[in-house]
């Protein structure tokens, strides 16, 4: 146990240096999705320090776990964390949406490469459009089956894109054909673009949704490392369904005005609130 709080204490120090850098980034942009972004901050590091099957010198290794970002204007936290365990150069940072850099708003598997067009490593689905990405991570899953593979795919999701109609189609169509080699995380913050989940369109009773489409469930703090790396080692092991992990956020999660506040959804902060923030982080 005592080596457990030791690497997960070096975890909980690197989210805070993600979030700095996620800001940062955002406000060099000028435009971007900070809430989100530092929503997921605690998901995507624990999946990929500690649970994913994969290996940055070689992103298209055959036997690699997928990973779909279907929310994919939270990508800002993704890019963060693929430059940091080095799957490109960190400078690819500093160009995040700029016309012709491989880090777009929302993650694109492809880019100009000029004579050629190249795969952006670590990227395994263009997304942005929500509630289909989860549809590509069941079709993925399926093919892994059909062709006797043990790729695990891994499909992390906002809570707003449950209102579309395509989410629910596969989760029926998972659920059905038992795709046990699926892990889905549900980015559960509470807001979307304009408003709060509970005054648009409520996903509750949420957990029973999944349970009456054959899902395992499970619940946690979707900032508390070891509450994710509990669920999704037993995810892993589960054998018979698909399973999901219902991650409860904060949106804007670790500066104090922005926390739980729609406005910042998709705009970047100005250079005098960034300084703000990172003051506020590195007090944390």
């Amino acid at each position: 146990m005592e080596k457990e709080n030791i690497r997960y204490s070096e975890l909980e120090r690197l989210c805070k240096e993600f979030r700095k850098t996620i800001l940062k980034i955002i406000t060099e942009a000028g435009s971007g999705h900070p809430g989100g972004s530092l929503s997921v901050v605690e998901i995507l590091t624990t999946l990929y320090y500690l649970h994913l099957n994969h290996n940055p010198k070689n992103p298209f290794d055959d036997k690699r776990d997928r990973v779909v970002l279907s929310k994919g204007h939270s990508c800002p936290a993704l890019y963060v964390i693929l430059a940091e365990l080095g799957y490109f150069d960190k400078q690819e940072l500093h160009n995040l949406r700029k016309v012709n850099s491989i880090l777009q708003g929302h993650p694109a598997r492809v880019y100009n490469g000029g004579d050629e067009v190249k795969f952006v490593p670590g990227i395994e689905v263009s997304t942005g459009s929500l509630g289909y990405g989860l549809s590509v991570a069941v079709g993925m899953a399926l093919g892994f089956k059909m062709d006797n593979k043990q790729n695990l795919v891994f499909a992390i999701c906002s809570d707003g894109e449950h209102q579309e109609g395509s989410i629910w189609e596969a989760i029926m169509f998972a659920g059905f054909k038992q795709l046990d080699n699926l892990i889905e995380i549900v980015d559960y913050n509470k807001l979307q673009q304009e408003s709060r989940i509970d005054d648009s369109v409520s996903l509750e009773p949420l957990k029973e949704k999944y349970i009456s489409f054959n899902w395992q469930v499970y619940e946690v703090d979707g900032h508390k490392i070891s509450e994710l790396d509990t669920a999704l080692a037993d995810a892993k092991k589960y054998k018979g369904k698909p399973k999901v992990i219902i991650a409860h956020t904060v949106k804007g999660k670790g500066v104090s005005f922005m926390e739980n506040n729609v406005d910042w959804h998709g705009k970047a902060p100005s250079k005098e609130l960034l300084e703000q923030a990172l003051k506020e982080l590195e007090g944390k």
